[in-house]
């Protein structure tokens, strides 16, 4: 009952993760821009993603456009793009992985042991997608941080952190949950399996024991 608990959990919080992945890695918003010389700019708000820059006017009209190429992006987010497409790789094939674990059933003692190393694989890939999907996000934002607080920044080009940054930090701790959540269910498996019932062993002892018996009783039956 707890372990089917256990696995219920787990799936739903990778399955969130995972969702929140797939929509970190597509978003714009990871790099926003709001401030510039201590004037909140409310007609104009510029956001850039992994894969498109847009401009938002007024709360009115967004446009966004594509990057025309790789070399137009800063480093960090050259790097987060091929991090994030890991990330969600990595979360999807983990998914997966727990299904085709939770699938297995208990129809010999055998089944425990493969149930437990299926489960187990399914938690450490959660663990490591959320894990790279980290790398990205913290590594950003600590640029963002560290640009904004740097005099010799233009105030035109700081950044504040996006809503992208944020859910990727929720989306990264809903994995690494499921992941400790899952390898937590794995170990419950090995003590169960563990304490499997096991046919007790022949005694010769035992066993002459009650031939002699049979034996002395049979004897007596003959005398009477």
């Amino acid at each position: 009952m707890v372990g089917g608990a256990l696995q219920i959990a787990g799936l739903l919080v990778g399955g969130i993760g995972m969702i929140g992945t797939f929509a970190v890695t597509g978003m714009p918003q990871w790099r926003v821009s709001a401030f510039i010389e201590n004037n909140i700019i409310v007609f104009e708000t510029i956001w850039e993603g992994l894969w498109m820059h847009c401009i938002r006017q007024a709360n009115i009209r967004t446009q966004c456009k594509v990057y025309d190429s790789v070399l137009a992006l800063s480093p960090d987010l050259q790097a987060s793009r091929g991090l994030m497409c890991a990330g969600s790789a990595l979360s999807f094939l983990a998914f997966m992985v727990a299904i085709t674990g939770m699938k297995c059933t208990r129809c010999a003692q055998s089944s425990w042991q493969a149930k437990g190393y299926i489960i187990l694989t399914a938690g450490l890939l959660f663990i490591l997608s959320g894990a790279i999907e980290l790398i990205p996000v913290c590594w950003v934002a600590s640029t963002i941080i560290s640009d904004f607080y740097n005099p010799v920044v233009n105030f035109a080009q700081k950044r504040e952190l996006g809503e992208a940054l944020y859910l990727g930090w929720v989306a990264a701790f809903c994995l690494v949950v499921a992941g400790a959540i899952f390898c937590c269910f794995c170990r419950c498996c090995e003590k169960t399996s563990s304490y499997g019932y096991s046919v007790p062993a022949h005694n010769p002892a035992h066993s002459q024991n009650l031939h002699r018996k049979t034996e002395s009783s049979y004897s007596i039956s003959q005398y009477v």
